[in-house]
């Protein structure tokens, strides 16, 4: 069957109950890396550590270790934080020097744009030394423990799943070099399909060389200059200096309250922001307390707000300094403009990429009380089309987040952050009580991101829906040209409202709403798990 074809499974989830340990994530084998890590002594980090390596290998369509790793968490002993790891723009990598290596030939360099595919859409990766800062300051157990499951799928095999399968086949057009097409496909030629046995040798050798030596082997040693050989033999800047001052970085979330619970989000570079201002305007508009297509109008509108000022004003805050997004004052004023028929005039900031990408988002709970969100991206599948020499690393296209436009906040700038649109969150259920309720979510695909956040959220705390009828209901997406994009299976009666109130409706496949991860910790102590219908994986617990 086409994995694309995901409403044509038929099959139906319930939520997941457990007492000792619950791991969702968007591809099964993953998941049970997870939970026999907790099972074999280690703690709910250790175990997104174990899940995110295994994705590299048995979801490599949207994740690897040439991307980049953030976390949203709390921990057992109440510490709520954050975790990022993501690299800059290479030294050396000027916006004119980047216009005069992509200009055509008859084009002028000052209108050229930022690429999406090629060696100046590669940023610093982040994930090896992500993984290893989290394994190190909040797991139990070693790095190259973590790796085990991740190194065995690569090197002795695994069988693809459908909706990876599907996705594997944009690599047949993407990867030009043999490199690339050796790692990555079947004899070179093609994509697996469904079911067929896959090995990443390559890949499984540098895991274990990780596991053996530690992230400066990526950052420090062989492998990084096979990186930088890359980068520079397909014309870019980067140097294996970029990469050995790379380090990940611990930071506070941002939070406010909605319904009352307490969301968090992570900070600029990255788009959480976006979801915060968006439940803020909604709260000012009573969304809530609406119903039927007056409730989907006003959570529409509101994230139309929240996407035009995100884009607008969200880039690396050592470069930019950012207004209140997610203050009480921004969204009064902003919920001020909403009328009852769709805004015409609001548009997404011009020139930043993004809109249908690829990422893996996993979520943990264990028996003491850690609870984990962490997502783990390329940017868009494969990510730049380069592979690095013989590592089995597929290099990311982050850097097509910038703009080569010099009034652009999120302009190129040499060691400077994209615009990040992963955005892993965390939610406090019960912040004015002495309980504790806590929970790990997202919801994967680039600007669906903080879209599906804002519509699981308002499912759990308005609706009041179990967590997998919460990711199961049909969603929108606020689409960058405009229109209104719906699933086929949202309710025609809805549809028809919604034209009415003017809003331009398009009909996307599943595929196209993201990929939802939900774990919870109640009071009682009790693990709940949840997983995203349209993708391939499972919550799994005990």
């Amino acid at each position: 069957m086409d994995g694309h074809r995901i409403d044509g499974f038929g099959s139906r989830r319930s939520t997941m109950f457990g007492t000792e340990g619950m791991v969702a994530t968007s591809q099964p084998l993953a998941a049970t890396a997870g939970l026999e890590t907790l099972e074999n002594g280690g703690n709910a980090f250790d175990a997104a550590v174990a899940t995110a390596a295994a994705l590299n290998v048995v979801e490599p369509t949207s994740t690897g270790l040439g991307g980049d790793v953030f976390a949203l968490y709390r921990t057992a002993d109440g510490e709520v934080g954050a975790m990022r790891s993501c690299g800059g723009a290479p030294a050396g990598a000027t916006r004119e020097k980047v216009r005069e290596a992509v200009a055509d030939d008859d084009e002028d360099p000052s209108e050229a744009e930022m690429p999406m595919l090629g060696p100046h859409a590669v940023t610093v990766p982040g994930t090896a030394r992500g993984w290893e800062v989290t394994t190190e300051e909040l797991g139990r157990r070693t790095l190259g423990e973590n790796l085990q499951h991740a190194i065995r799928y690569a090197t002795e095999g695994y069988p693809a799943s459908p909706v990876i399968a599907d996705a594997w086949s944009y690599a047949e057009d993407l990867f030009e070099n043999e490199n690339a097409r050796n790692a990555y496909l079947v004899d070179g030629e093609r994509a697996p399909e469904a079911g067929e046995l896959v090995t990443l040798p390559e890949l499984g050798r540098t895991m274990e060389r990780i596991a053996e030596q530690g992230a400066d082997v990526v950052y420090e040693g062989d492998i990084a200059e096979q990186i930088a050989v890359e980068v520079q033999d397909a014309g870019g800047f980067m140097t294996v200096e970029d990469l050995a001052d790379f380090e990940p970085e611990f930071l506070d979330p941002v939070s406010t309250t909605y319904n009352g619970a307490e969301v968090y989000e992570l900070p600029p570079n990255n788009q959480g922001m976006i979801v915060l201002e968006a439940l803020n305007i909604a709260s000012e508009l009573g969304a809530a307390d609406a119903e039927g297509a007056e409730r989907v109008h006003l959570f529409v509108e509101a994230m139309k707000r929240a996407f035009h000022d995100g884009h607008r004003y969200i880039t690396d805050p050592e470069y930019e300094e950012l207004p209140p997004l997610n203050s009480a004052e921004w969204a009064s004023e902003r919920a001020s403009e909403v009328g009852d028929t769709a805004s015409a005039d609001v548009s997404f900031m011009e020139g930043t990429n993004g809109e249908d990408a690829d990422t893996v988002l996993l979520c943990v709970a264990d028996d003491e009380g850690n609870v984990v969100s962490y997502i783990n991206s390329r940017f868009a599948g494969f990510g730049s089309g380069l592979v690095a020499g013989d590592t089995g690393i597929a290099l990311q296209n982050r850097g097509a987040s910038f703009s080569l436009d010099d009034d652009h906040p999120n302009r190129l700038e040499p060691g400077k952050r994209p615009f990040h649109t992963l955005i892993p969150g965390l939610v406090d259920f019960a912040p004015d009580a002495d309980e504790e309720d806590w929970a790990a979510f997202g919801v994967m695909g680039g600007f669906m991101q903080p879209q599906g956040h804002l519509q699981v959220l308002t499912n759990l705390l308005d609706e009041g829906l179990a967590p997998q009828e919460a990711l199961d209901e049909p969603r929108w997406r606020y689409r960058e040209d405009g229109r209104l994009a719906v699933e086929a299976r949202f309710p025609t009666d809805l549809q028809n409202e919604l034209l009415r109130k003017g809003h331009d409706l398009a009909v996307l496949p599943p595929i196209m709403f993201g990929g939802a991860q939900f774990v919870r910790r109640d009071a009682d102590g009790v693990l709940s798990g949840a997983t995203e219908p349209r993708k391939d994986g499972n919550a799994v617990g005990r």
